[in-house]
């Protein structure tokens, strides 16, 4: 299957390669029905995945969040165990960030469709994991339409199961923050850039993207258009079938947040991480060399004379992916993964570092500060002969240039 999207001049172009055999990703870590999420390895018998946004029409972006199918879903706040899967404490440990940081910041999460039971479900997983309350009645939450209005689009359980993750992501890394959900009338880039716009003009300074489709020559206009907000930290998942690029990580003006398999350890940190991925490719983290993007000037990799991506990264993988709550036509708990998981991680570790400067370019802050960020250094997500799809030390293209390790990387 080849996904297909149309440019806002009307032509059709042949996209990324399609995830490749997500009903037996073998990435390892096969999540038990265990009492502590931490309990999660990476390494164990393949895992069963299939993507949110299975179906593909013309002319669309996709969701770029999978859904593990061999985890036990249930409805409710649960007192008997934990929820399979990564929860906030272990976010927070993992990338030593503080558990009561953000007051006052706002992230916004821009998806197409919409979600019906999204506050209903947030309440549920914070309410699950102690976490404060965040409603549209005390003005932690805010759910518009690209308009800025509430004539919310249509309905669509994949891009729910998406706004689920996404917002349950930003609690999870911080959890001060108000969250304000833009709800794009499709998947169309136009309305998702738009629904960027109005994210912006509704005040946030860190806007998480959760989806991505093929270059072509007309991104440079859609990255004047939709992306060029300085001042504001915009960040976009690279991808979940492998090596390759996609836009809009492929835009010069967002942070291109890859992804890593995470798991504890004995380490002096506690935790490891490598590539989400393998070097036979079709599934993992996204990267590579844009074709149409220039490179912006902080980026000095050799390898790629126009834009390279990743910049940053977090866990995606879902063989050790994250507990999300999701009940429109699902089942309740459920672990989630893909770079869709990692995009608001990070815009939750900016929120944590604090507003952006005026002016300033935020997708270059975290190469100025490398020493504060956790270098991944093994693991591969295709196969290619450089950096490009393969971690090594400093820079390299599916994980960039590492991880969080607390939120000094991520400031101005």
């Amino acid at each position: 299957m080849q996904h297909i999207r149309t440019s806002r001049f009307g032509q059709r172009r042949a996209g990324a390669p399609a995830l490749l055999s997500l009903l037996a990703l073998v990435t390892g870590g096969l999540l038990a029905a265990a009492p502590s999420a931490t309990a999660q390895q990476a390494g164990d018998p393949a895992s069963n995945v299939k993507p949110l946004c299975a179906s593909q029409a013309a002319g669309t972006m996709h969701c770029l969040a999978l859904e593990r199918t061999d985890v036990k879903q249930h409805r409710g706040i649960t007192a008997e165990a934990a929820p399979t899967g990564f929860g906030p404490a272990d976010l927070q440990k993992a990338y030593n960030l503080p558990a009561d940081g953000g007051s006052g910041q706002t992230v916004a999460i821009v998806d197409a469709q919409d979600d019906p039971n999204a506050e209903s479900d947030l309440a549920t997983y914070r309410s699950q994991y102690g976490l404060p309350a965040c409603t549209t009645a005390n003005g932690c939450f805010k759910k518009v339409d690209q308009n800025g209005g509430t004539n919310y689009p249509t309905a669509d359980s994949g891009w729910a199961g998406e706004i689920s993750l996404d917002v349950d992501m930003v609690s999870a890394v911080c959890p001060q923050c108000h969250i304000l959900l833009v709800e794009a009338t499709s998947a169309n880039m136009d309305d998702l850039g738009a629904a960027v716009n109005r994210a912006v003009t509704m005040g946030a300074k860190f806007v998480s993207n959760s989806y991505g489709g093929s270059e072509d020559a007309s991104d440079t206009t859609a990255d004047s258009q939709y992306f060029n907000h300085p001042g504001v930290a915009i960040t976009v998942s690279s991808g979940d079938s492998g090596y390759g690029v996609e836009y809009p990580a492929a835009s010069q003006y967002v942070t291109a947040v890859g992804g890593t398999s995470l798991k504890q350890d004995s380490s002096t940190r506690g935790w490891s991480e490598s590539v989400w991925g393998t070097s036979a490719g079709g599934e993992g983290a996204g990267s590579g060399c844009s074709a149409y993007d220039p490179k912006p000037s902080w980026q000095k990799d050799s390898g790629c004379a126009k834009r390279a991506v990743a910049d940053v990264s977090a866990v995606a993988d879902p063989a050790t992916g994250l507990a999300v709550y999701d009940s429109y036509q699902a089942n309740g708990w459920n672990v989630y993964g893909g770079t869709s998981a990692s995009s608001p991680i990070i815009a939750g570790v900016y929120a944590l570092a604090g507003a952006p400067a005026g002016g300033s370019t935020p997708s270059s802050f975290p190469y100025a500060h490398t020493g504060s960020l956790n270098d991944v250094t093994t693991g591969a997500n295709g196969s290619c002969s450089d950096y490009l799809c393969k971690a090594g030390a400093g820079y390299d293209g599916p994980t960039g240039l590492g991880t969080p390790n607390g939120t000094a990387a991520f400031t101005g």
